[in-house]
Parts: C-alpha cells; sequence; structure tokens
C-alpha cells in the first residue's frame, strides 16, 4: 500500500487554480457555441439578462444613478466574479472528492441553460451554450482534479512484458501530486481559454451582415424635413449641453446586456392586433420609400432623478406611425377603435405600451431610421426603433423594433408595467441646472447660470431661478426651437461671498409650474426642483 502523502495547502491552492481554469474553458466553450446559436444564448449575456428582469426596481434605480450607462458592465463584472468564487469552491471540492466538484460544474451549466431558454425570446437551442460549456468544464475539473491527487498505476499498466530496454511512463500513486500532468493539462486549459474566449467572444459581438447593412443605408431625403435650428436656440455657454446631443453622448438606458445588432436585409415589422383590418408586413427598404419625415425632439428616460443627464436632443428621419396605423385601419379609442395600447416588441423580447390616442393625435409620432444625419446607431436601435414626443421613453422609444401589437391596456401589461412603472407616462414639466456644477468655486461677481428645462409636446413657457431661498426670478430663455425639444436658459447673478444654494423651476405652455415637491423616479417620473450649493470666494 503506498504511502499517501497530504498537503492541505497544496491542495487548497491547486484546486482553486483547477476550477477557475475549468470556469474559463467552460465560458470559452460556450462563446464558441454561442457563435452559431446566438449571442443572446452566451451564459454571462442570459444570467445577467435573468438578473435584470429579477432584481427590484429600487435595485435598478440605485446601479442607475450610481453607475449610470456602465450599469450593465458592473452587472457583468459582477456575475463573473460570482463565477470566479463558485469555481473556486467547486475547484476545492473536486480536489478532494472528484465527482462532487463535477457535479457543481453541471449546477452552473444547468442554470445558464435555464436561463438562456426562459429569455422572453429564448428557444430550446439557446440551452446549447450552457450545456457543451458545462461539459467541457466537467471535463477539465476531473482531469486536473486527477492531477492534484493522483491516480496511481492502473490494471493495463502492469500487463503484458514490455521489451528490453523500454522505460514505461508509470502515473504517481494515489494521493501524490502529478506535478508534470498538472502542468501539462493546466497549460491546454489555460491556452484553450485564451484563444477561444478572445475568438468568441469578438465574434458574438459583432455581426458582420448586420454591420454591413447598416453601412449600405442611404437615408432619402425627408418629403418633410425640419427646419434649421433658429439661431439663439444654443446659447453656447461653457458647461452647459449642446442643443444637439452627439451621438456619442447621447445617453443609453436599456436591459440589453449585448446590443442586439440585427440584419436590415432580413428584418420585418408586423403590425396586428385588435382593430387592425388590414395586417401589415414590412422590409426595411419598403420602409425607407415610404414618405419620410425629419424632426427634433427630445426624449428622456423615466429613470431621469431631478437634475440628472438622461435627457438628450436629436434631429430624428422616420416613418410617420399614424399613417401606418391608419393604413393598417386602427382607429383611435375616442372614434371607435378597440384598442388603446399599442405594444411594440425588440428582437430581444422587450415590450413597450404606448396609449393609441396619444400615437395618432397629431404629434409627430415615428418609427425612427436616422438619428442625426446617419442610420441609427447600433446602440440607438438600428434598423428601427419608435419614437412618441412627449412621453417617457420605457412606454414609447422601443429599440430594436419588430412587431406592433394593437390591445389594451387591461389585457396586456408590458415589461415595466409589471415591475411597478405606471401604464401611462406623459413626461413632467422639468429643469435642471448644467452650470455652475455643484460644489463649485466660483469668484465674486457675474457669475452665468444656466440649464435646460423641457415640457415635450407642451412646450417651455419660461424659466426661474432664486438664490438661496429668496425670490424668484426670471431667466432668460434661449429661442425655441419646436415645443418637443428642450429649452436652454440663462440667469446672471451677481455672486457675493459665501455658500449659496441655486434652484431653478420651469413653467410649460399650459401654465403648470413644476411642483417642487421631491419625488423619485417609481412609478412615473421624478419631480422636484434641482438645486446645486456652490461656494464665492
Amino acid at each position: 500500500m503506498p504511502c499517501v502523502k497530504r498537503n492541505g495547502m497544496r491542495e487548497l491552492l491547486l484546486g482553486t487554480v483547477s476550477g477557475e481554469l475549468a470556469a474559463a474553458v467552460s465560458l470559452a466553450a460556450a462563446e464558441l457555441v454561442a457563435i452559431a446559436v446566438g449571442p443572446q444564448a452566451s451564459p454571462v449575456t442570459a444570467i445577467g439578462g435573468t438578473a435584470i428582469d429579477a432584481t427590484p426596481v429600487e435595485v435598478k434605480n440605485w446601479a442607475i444613478r450610481h453607475f449610470g450607462t456602465s450599469d450593465k458592465l458592473v452587472l457583468q463584472l459582477g456575475i463573473v466574479a460570482t463565477l470566479a468564487l463558485f469555481a473556486a469552491v467547486v475547484g476545492v471540492l473536486a480536489a478532494y472528492h472528484r465527482p462532487a466538484g463535477v457535479a457543481g460544474v453541471a449546477v452552473f451549466g444547468a442554470v445558464g441553460a435555464v436561463a438562456a431558454v426562459r429569455r422572453p425570446v429564448g428557444l430550446w437551442t439557446d440551452a446549447f451554450p450552457s450545456l457543451v460549456g458545462a461539459l467541457a468544464g466537467a471535463a477539465v475539473l476531473w482531469l486536473l482534479a486527477g492531477r492534484i491527487r493522483g491516480q496511481g498505476p492502473s490494471a493495463a499498466d502492469d500487463a503484458g512484458s514490455p521489451s528490453p530496454g523500454y522505460r514505461r511512463e508509470v502515473p504517481p500513486p494515489v494521493g501524490v501530486f502529478d506535478r508534470r500532468g498538472f502542468l501539462m493539462a493546466a497549460s491546454a486549459a489555460a491556452a484553450f481559454s485564451a484563444v477561444g474566449g478572445t475568438v468568441g467572444r469578438r465574434l458574438n459581438s459583432t455581426n458582420a451582415a448586420a454591420v454591413a447593412s447598416r453601412d449600405s443605408v442611404k437615408l432619402p431625403a425627408p418629403q418633410s424635413a425640419a427646419g434649421r435650428v433658429p439661431a439663439g436656440a444654443d446659447l453656447r455657454i461653457p458647461g452647459m449641453q449642446p442643443f444637439t446631443t452627439p451621438n456619442a453622448s447621447f445617453y443609453r438606458v436599456d436591459t440589453a446586456l449585448t446590443v442586439p445588432q440585427v440584419d436590415a436585409g432580413t428584418w420585418r415589422l408586423r403590425i396586428h392586433g385588435k382593430g387592425v383590418t388590414e395586417p401589415l408586413e414590412f422590409t426595411y427598404q419598403e420602409l425607407l420609400r415610404r414618405p419620410l419625415i425629419e424632426r427634433d425632439i427630445t426624449l428622456t428616460c423615466v429613470s431621469n432623478e431631478v437634475g440628472g443627464r438622461y435627457a438628450g436632443n436629436a434631429r430624428w428621419i422616420g416613418v410617420p406611425l399614424a399613417a401606418l396605423l391608419k393604413e393598417a385601419g386602427v382607429r383611435p379609442p375616442s372614434a371607435g377603435g378597440p384598442a388603446d395600447q399599442l405594444v411594440a416588441r425588440s428582437v430581444d423580447g422587450m415590450t413597450l405600451g404606448s396609449p393609441v390616442e396619444t400615437v395618432l393625435d397629431g404629434r409627430d409620432a415615428m418609427l425612427a431610421v436616422g438619428m442625426n444625419g446617419e442610420p441609427l446607431p447600433f446602440t440607438h436601435g438600428f434598423p428601427v426603433r419608435m419614437i412618441v414626443p412627449g412621453l417617457y421613453g420605457y412606454v414609447s422609444a422601443c429599440k430594436w423594433l419588430t412587431d406592433l401589437e394593437l390591445t389594451t391596456f387591461a389585457d396586456f401589461d408590458a415589461y415595466w408595467v409589471r415591475r411597478s412603472w405606471s401604464p401611462q407616462a406623459p413626461v413632467k414639466t422639468s429643469s435642471r441646472i448644467d452650470t455652475p456644477r455643484p460644489f463649485a468655486s466660483l469668484k465674486a461677481g457675474p457669475v452665468p447660470v444656466a440649464g435646460v428645462a423641457w415640457a415635450q409636446h407642451r412646450g417651455i413657457d419660461r424659466t426661474e431661478v432664486r438664490i438661496d431661498g429668496g425670490a424668484w426670478q426670471a431667466a432668460r430663455p434661449a429661442t425655441e426651437d419646436t415645443a418637443d425639444t428642450w429649452r436652454q436658459w440663462s440667469y446672471l447673478w451677481d455672486a457675493k461671498p459665501g455658500s449659496h444654494r441655486i434652484e431653478v423651476r420651469a413653467t410649460d405652455r399650459t401654465g403648470r409650474t413644476q411642483t417642487g415637491e421631491r419625488q423619485g423616479t417609481v412609478p412615473d417620473g421624478s419631480t422636484g426642483w434641482h438645486s446645486v450649493v456652490v461656494t464665492v470666494e
């Protein structure tokens, strides 16, 4: 009976390394399989999407406040960190009991497979990447764990008579660390995970056909073009956001861990449901051949806190949505139509519900195909997204649009409504101070205070500023572009030494002044006056 050597610290360390390598191989194999199945089936993407769906609203808002548009990256890093911890535990377990460790890898594979299949647009084939990845990881862990404890010579090793001069490589006896075997297996696993993971992630993050289809798009001239932005609409005060937000700076808030890259050549839009007398289906090129409109429209996210940056203004080109719906036979409820909700569906399964009455009331609701003079960027919904001026994005601005269904609010709750948000969400009158920044140190004397205000589809009538709770003073308004865009404002303050609080409020064209009562973003948008505290020297 061979002497069994034990080294608890060594087995702990080698088990941890084995678990991490097995996890890396598992993810790399899954990414490679996802090339054929689809990037949505990647375990990190599938589990991350499920985590987003299950996260309470309060936690989501906390993540958006603290991480902004990096919230998805933080989530992915959190998933990988959790997996690394789980892999370490499983690896140590396998060092002492291989079947138990392999079972742990199987659990990870099952979780990933179930998460992928249960996504809104999940198919049974989406389980393959996680299952194949689990098999690969289990095999690697079994192999490495065997090298840690040694397997000893097998019966076959003792059979037969070797020829003279032949030297058989005999495995270490049971319980003895097979250093050479472990290093070889670990090196192979590390190489595969590095190469396979890099190739898989790169190919899954880029759809060559989709990129080529976008590159080939030449947007037609709109039949109804937007006018030039009026002189004086952009005050160009240092520290302010520009009147038109560049595409690269435009805010992005959605639940997609992997940005969908849709091939415009295969994309289709379907219009159907209650009150639709003529179901319609369009290709991308068919939409481009229709009369297009061009409009400046400010979008606002309902997750925008008081004074937040989740608002942006762009020049959009698109197909008038009302014309398409009327062509399908849709009537608003006020005209006897049976549907009061228009449900927009994204290629990733997201659903947003807009009031039919609002969409058909004459405003410039559109299916946008262009943004600031170019085809929609992938991050903003290429090939087609929906825009309804005056409504928060979560009930109107569906990106990567593929389906429009007429239904009722009583019959269907869209994604965010099922998560405690209001089904009706007109944009609230709001204003923001862009300069000076909070806690700025200023010099005494004239100080420009400036920012933006918005009340889409109602328009901003006036903006007021007050210092240290004093009387409200009228700010100088910038020239208005349209009622659907934000409006810049400025106020020249004679700053005196000391600490001061600056507040702003706006009044829209209906005569409604924004309330100073603070409310969070749930269920239908934040309220309150934005303020900054500064020090004047």
